[in-house]
């Protein structure tokens, strides 16, 4: 296990507003640090920054020295305190000691980019996190923009798919595999996230996921998703609520024993 970044996650992550569940925290980890190890270069994408949970969460596992592309409007409105939400991104950087490449965010609507526009910045991409406009034509250009900036062995994480609050993630999500023709396929889901690769990393995704140490504390069950095998990870509800109290109890650092 990486223990320390399994503490940043815990702990240190927990001072910026946002959330990422700690299953997806944990696979992003053992996603990002498999293609390292492999040698399956490429850059990061995100479209849906908010305050940089995940941002920072990419950051700390690459290194200053990856190319990560943040995509978002940063229009929220910060209730007349005079901070934007951009300053506070970039403060949340400084307090963690951690890079924000302002030539690489790209402040704008997501549908409105083309792959070139992420490409030309940062090559193409290993890992593509969706997570912006959460209405059906957000969902269908992010993941038309994601799979045309996707490096061959790259990865695409939907963020709550299988919300009710959110119910045309899921058909955009289920619409953009069909479309695709069988070329993408579902490897992994969790509670709030879907992890799609291309056909020809489907095993060797699925393994990664088997078989890391940071996943070993969750339930792993096979699921069909529209012709292909996922593992889907379960977190079991009082696991969760002990997280959550050490966690809000100030005990972050305690509560990632909660998850070994």
């Amino acid at each position: 296990m990486d223990f320390p970044i399994r503490k940043f996650i815990f702990h240190d992550l927990q001072s910026i507003d946002g959330y990422i569940d700690p299953p997806d925290a944990l696979v992003f980890l053992s996603l990002l640090r498999t293609q390292q190890s492999a040698g399956l270069e490429g850059g990061v994408a995100e479209i849906g920054v908010y305050y940089g949970r995940s941002y920072f969460l990419f950051r700390k596992i690459c290194g200053d020295q990856e190319k990560i592309i943040a995509i978002d409007l940063f229009d929220v409105d910060q209730n007349g305190r005079g901070t934007t939400q951009y300053d506070r991104f970039l403060d949340n950087g400084r307090s963690l000691d951690l890079l924000v490449d302002e030539e690489l965010v790209i402040k704008g609507d997501s549908t409105l980019l083309a792959a070139e526009d992420i490409t030309d910045r940062a090559g193409v991409i290993r890992f593509f996190s969706i997570d912006g406009g959460h209405m059906l034509n957000h969902v269908a250009s992010d993941s038309r923009l994601a799979a045309m900036s996707l490096a061959e062995h790259g990865i695409i994480a939907f963020d709550d798919t299988f919300n009710p609050a959110w119910p045309e993630v899921t058909v955009g999500v289920a619409d953009f595999l069909r479309e695709q023709d069988g070329q993408f396929a579902v490897f992994c889901l969790t509670k709030y996230k879907t992890y799609v690769c291309r056909q020809s990393f489907h095993m060797f995704y699925s393994r990664v996921i088997e078989q890391s140490e940071d996943l070993k504390a969750f339930d792993h069950a096979e699921t069909d998703f529209l012709g292909s095998k996922a593992v889907r990870l379960n977190n079991p509800v009082g696991r969760r609520i002990v997280h959550e109290l050490l966690a809000r109890s100030g005990l972050g650092s305690l509560s990632e024993r909660v998850y070994r």
